[in-house]
């Protein structure tokens, strides 16, 4: 080997480690300078900041349980008590709940040695292990007292409200009314309302009572709970899946007709295919939520305006995923029925469907389960469905144990969709395998 051959070597060994530790060093840094643009462009660290223990606290126990509110009117002096703060919820007038002792001076037992006393116009609260706090609500605000010493952090006070917290439930005054909230674990109020004359009794007793021939009524008492409103919300969920049955399916049947010219092997004609395969790019180049909003302007809002974008959407994916399928199919079955001196149409029906026919199923079946959930954030937008319930719910900020129930009820619906539709397309597998 000659001095230049050798030279020539080293540079081009010397250009390779080169090369190679830039990019041991390039690749961490340009990831280190990725995650630094992350840190600050998202603000974690003010979301940090931001972020509170005590209200995610105070969020999750809202998911499972319930609060009972006891108010008074401090210009009136009435008391009103009602589950979740709710008419539809509120105890008859006189009447309340075993731990309150209505009277000139109402007595509410918070539990653990936590009590609190409605005087005809002063509030007394009872703190184990702190003491006495008085306060009354007047023209010119709150006044209150306090045991002596610094406040605690679980009292809030500003000259027209003061609100105590503490672990057996919160007092806040003002100066139109005094509310008092205590949380019970538990979806209250679930099967029936108080209004309900099957309210409070055991499943005994009411297993008792339907065989005694009351089973209808206990079911209409249920069905028609005014508070949970158990048949709006399956009324929701059939809505939800017609939705994405009307979006899937419907695509699909526009796409299948579309894929053929969108074929390379069925259509010859380049321009042709090109217009189809274009058009698919377009219509599934926008996601259902932007077609949404799109089509809500030009239909007004409702679950058929929800369906018809997930028509145009999905009819692009479809379109993209059949004129493939149709691409790789055996040319030899279709020249097959070519010999037998068939037409171009006969051709395709003997063909080329029955060799696609498994494959687009599964992949409508797919699609279906999917768009089960695409339905439901479609429905928020367009006002339909189990969606609509669901972000009305959240948006009172209070009603977080239905906010859960529906939540449970799209999981079990995916879930079962998930199923169902894994079952089938195993099916049609293992059937197209076995033909």
């Amino acid at each position: 080997m000659s001095t230049n051959n050798i030279e020539t070597l080293k540079s081009n060994v010397n250009k390779l480690f080169y090369f190679k530790r830039a990019w041991a060093f390039g690749i961490p840094i340009a990831i280190l300078a990725y995650f630094t643009y992350v840190f600050i462009s998202f603000d974690i660290l003010g979301l940090s900041e931001r972020g509170s223990l005590k209200n995610a606290k105070s969020l999750v126990g809202d998911m499972y349980s319930h609060k009972v509110h006891v108010t008074r009117d401090n210009r009136k002096g009435d008391i009103s008590i009602s589950i979740e703060g709710e008419k539809k919820g509120r105890y008859p007038s006189g009447e309340a709940p075993e731990w309150i002792e209505l009277g000139s001076t109402s007595k509410i037992n918070l539990g653990n040695g936590h009590l609190i006393y409605f005087g005809e116009k002063d509030v007394v609260y009872e703190v184990p292990n702190y003491g006495r706090i008085w306060a009354e609500p007047g023209l010119g605000g709150v006044e209150a007292e306090y045991p002596n010493g610094p406040l605690p952090e679980w009292i809030n006070q500003s000259k027209n409200r003061v609100t105590i917290t503490t672990e057996a439930g919160r007092l806040t005054i003002t100066r139109n009314r005094t509310e008092v909230f205590r949380y019970f674990y538990g979806w209250e109020l679930f099967f029936f309302t108080l209004d309900s004359q099957y309210h409070g009794k055991s499943i005994s007793e009411l297993t008792s009572l339907a065989f005694n021939g009351e089973l209808p009524k206990i079911m209409t008492d249920f069905w028609y709970n005014k508070m949970w409103r158990h048949s709006d919300v399956a009324w929701a969920i059939g809505e939800t899946i017609l939705m994405a049955f009307l979006g899937t399916f419907g695509a699909a049947l526009v796409a299948f007709p579309l894929a053929f010219l969108a074929a390379k092997n069925i259509t010859p004609l380049a321009p042709v295919r090109f217009f189809f395969r274009r058009i698919f790019d377009f219509t599934r180049g926008l996601d259902h939520l932007l077609w949404t909003i799109i089509l809500a302007r030009a239909f007004g809002p409702g679950p058929l305006t929800g369906a018809l974008a997930m028509v145009v959407t999905d009819t692009g994916t479809f379109g993209k995923l059949f004129s493939e399928a149709i691409e790789n199919v055996d040319k030899k079955q279709i020249d097959g029925v070519q010999s037998t001196g068939a037409r171009n149409i006969q051709r395709y029906r003997f063909g080329v469907i029955p060799q696609i026919t498994p494959v687009l199923l599964s992949q409508i079946l797919y699609y279906f389960e999917s768009n089960i959930r695409g339905a439901t954030v479609i429905g928020a937008m367009v006002g339909g469905g189990i969606g609509l319930m669901l972000t009305q719910a959240i948006i009172t900020q209070s009603n977080w144990e239905e906010v859960t129930y529906y939540i449970i009820l799209i999981i079990l619906l995916v879930t079962a969709t998930d199923w169902l539709s894994g079952k089938l397309r195993q099916r049609l597998i293992k059937g197209s395998l076995n033909n």
